[in-house]
């Protein structure tokens, strides 16, 4: 049975070990247990004021101490036994807060059990993914046939692109935004404000100009405001970012009328380069027919995804591709790798691309087509679920993504580890979010609001200004 501890353990674990350096172990320890909150309670179940963000909790408090061992080796079972119930309760920690896991797109219907058998191998793929080093314990066979896969999804041919497995998303933006930067040295980076944080990291990161572009109520990028910021500016090349995907409201930026916004204003496709940050609906937008095509048949420059979002892997990874063209601004040739290098990390994790490839042998193109039309219908299915309980809701068309208003409850967000953002929360549906899962969540919203809003006198946010008149609630727009 998950998280259970064996008598003999417990026996240890509540001796101790070692003269005493090791405190009791209570029954009911739980290593994710949080502190108490960051700010002060204020309202019901509070923890926020108006405006006011709320950190997170300060893991310090509660971190698991690493202790050295006595130096007499009979107490080496002690220990490992010690270990073993740490572990053995964490395990289900992590199954409980599965089950409630539903503000951020991480896909965690997954079994990897055949690649157990690899976890003894140190795996880097370190240098370019498509030169060996010196290093042989490595995975690239993997990696540039994960390449190849998403390069044949995007539309490009094999001597045309290069790119590598990420550790995450916000690497791909990283190196994307890089490979513009060196391409253009002198240009501009334009970003929607609903760009993810990673896009403005970056800017920072290597002192470039950037630009924050107004956007719209669904939160894709306005182009009447990006020409009005483009044309003051025409004597610099532009380095745009593109969003496949918000990260609050799951906008999808038409990357067409980007194109021809920037043609409109006089720029030539060898004065702009456009990442395209498709980290989560990167890989589902080429299997819903009425979305925009993200293809490098289209003057872009790199596009990006995560691999542990809808694809689904127990580390944080991702996919960056770029046109061969530009990677040689970045690439020189290490002497001590017997390679090249262009990447931002060096080493890189090398079990990445094997879970990835085991993945999309698994489902293939028809496999994620499947899964897609799944998640859409049952983000409808939350959506229409949530306005007939009176709540503010908005969907957009192209999105799996959610939006309504934020609990009032911080201790009902962190149970179903919600994403919140001013009066705005989110619900990310992915493969693994089935509709009994959202039955319990919307079931649990809508008896813990009405412990919010028992009476007249105190009333949930408008959300007029944040996700359109329409699909506001309020006591004004309903």
């Amino acid at each position: 049975m998950v998280g259970t501890v064996g008598a003999e353990t417990m026996s240890l674990l509540s001796k101790g070990y070692g003269n005493g350096k090791l405190d009791l172990l209570p029954e009911d320890f739980d290593p994710a247990t949080p502190p108490p909150a960051a700010v002060e309670s204020n309202g019901v179940g509070g923890g926020r004021k108006e405006g006011e963000m709320v950190l997170g909790r300060n893991v310090h408090t509660t971190c698991l101490s690493v202790t050295e061992p006595d130096e007499d080796d009979e107490s080496t079972g002690d220990k490992d036994a010690y270990m073993a119930g740490v572990l053995a309760r964490y395990r289900k920690t992590l199954v409980e807060r599965t089950k409630h896991h539903l503000g951020y797109p991480y896909n965690l219907d997954f079994d990897f059990g055949a690649l157990a058998q690899l976890q003894h191998f140190s795996i880097n793929n370190l240098g370019d993914p498509f030169i060996e080093s010196n290093y042989g314990v490595h995975s690239r066979q993997f990696e540039v046939g994960v390449l190849d896969w998403f390069a044949r999804l995007w539309e490009i041919e094999k001597n045309e692109y290069w790119g590598y497995i990420t550790n995450c998303g916000t690497e791909g933006n990283l190196h994307g935004i890089l490979v513009g930067r060196e391409v253009f040295p002198d240009g501009i980076l334009y970003a929607s404000r609903e760009s993810h944080y990673s896009v403005f990291k970056a800017a920072r990161m290597y002192r470039m100009e950037c630009v924050k572009v107004a956007t719209l109520v669904t939160g894709e990028i306005d182009c009447a405001d990006f020409k009005s910021k483009l044309i003051p500016n025409k004597d610099k090349p532009a380095i745009i970012n593109v969003n496949i995907g918000t990260t609050v409201k799951g906008a999808v930026d038409d990357l067409d009328l980007v194109i021809q916004t920037l043609e409109e204003c006089g720029y030539s496709h060898d004065r702009f380069y456009i990442h395209c940050d498709g980290a989560l609906f990167g890989l589902m937008m080429p299997f819903v027919k009425r979305a925009p095509k993200v293809s490098f048949k289209k003057p872009i420059g790199s596009v990006s995804v995560s691999g542990h979002k809808f694809v689904g892997c127990p580390m944080p990874c991702g996919v960056q591709i770029t046109r061969m063209e530009h990677i040689n601004v970045l690439s020189s040739n290490v002497e001590y790798l017997a390679s090249r290098d262009a990447t931002i990390m060096g080493s890189r994790n090398g079990h990445a691309p094997i879970f990835l490839w085991h993945t999309l042998n698994r489902k293939g193109y028809k496999g994620f087509q499947k899964e897609v039309q799944k998640c859409l219908r049952n983000a409808h299915y939350l959506k229409d679920r949530l306005r007939e309980a009176g709540i503010s809701a908005m969907l957009n068309e192209l999105s799996s993504t959610v939006v309504f208003e934020r609990p009032r409850d911080v201790e009902f967000v962190r149970r179903w580890q919600l994403a919140c953002e001013g009066n705005m929360a989110h619900v990310i549906v992915m493969p693994n979010v089935t509709i009994e899962k959202l039955d319990d969540f919307l079931n649990e919203l809508v008896e813990k609001r009405s412990t919010w809003y028992p009476n007249e006198k105190v009333q949930p946010p408008c959300l007029a200004a944040d996700i359109g008149r329409d699909n506001c609630a309020c006591a004004l727009h309903k």
